[in-house]
């Protein structure tokens, strides 16, 4: 169980519970904690279905530009963007449709921000992108997940 014994000033504790509280116990009271953007990409996209790797590139860029763009006035995006020649991505690999289906919806659940990228026309799900996050605060959400190849 963890304790609230840090100064809450912003009532992020109410806003979001489970970010604060895990933010809270990953990094310490307030200290600084590096910025990370992950983006999730189905892996059977190029090792089964045969899409091109550029095409799949291009969905990640397409979902991590879309978290961006839809979180652009939250502070941890504002300070990720302000230290441009030192952002800092992860891209992991989801073995199918359903676990990133089903990562979505977890981080959904968690409170925790992002952009399931859905390529049209096709409606196919291909990728996820959450908005930059204090790595301790949402790598645990990510754990099962291995670096995409």
């Amino acid at each position: 169980m963890i304790s609230f014994t840090a100064a809450d000033p912003e009532n992020k504790q109410t806003q979001n519970p489970f970010l604060y509280r895990l933010n809270m116990a990953a990094s310490g009271a307030g200290s600084p904690s590096r910025l990370v953007q992950y983006v999730v990409v189905r892996s059977d996209l190029v090792h089964k279905l045969s899409w091109p790797l550029g095409a799949v590139i291009t969905q990640a860029c397409h979902a991590a530009t879309a978290a961006i763009h839809l979180h652009y006035s939250d502070p941890d995006t504002q300070q990720y963007l302000a230290e441009l020649d030192s952002m800092h991505k992860v891209v992991l690999g989801a073995p199918d449709e359903a676990a990133l289906s089903g990562l979505s919806e977890n981080l959904t659940q968690a409170g925790v921000s992002h952009k399931l990228w859905i390529e049209q026309p096709e409606n196919i799900p291909t990728c996820l992108a959450l908005k930059p996050y204090p790595k301790e605060t949402v790598q645990p959400l990510l754990r099962k997940f291995k670096l995409f190849k």
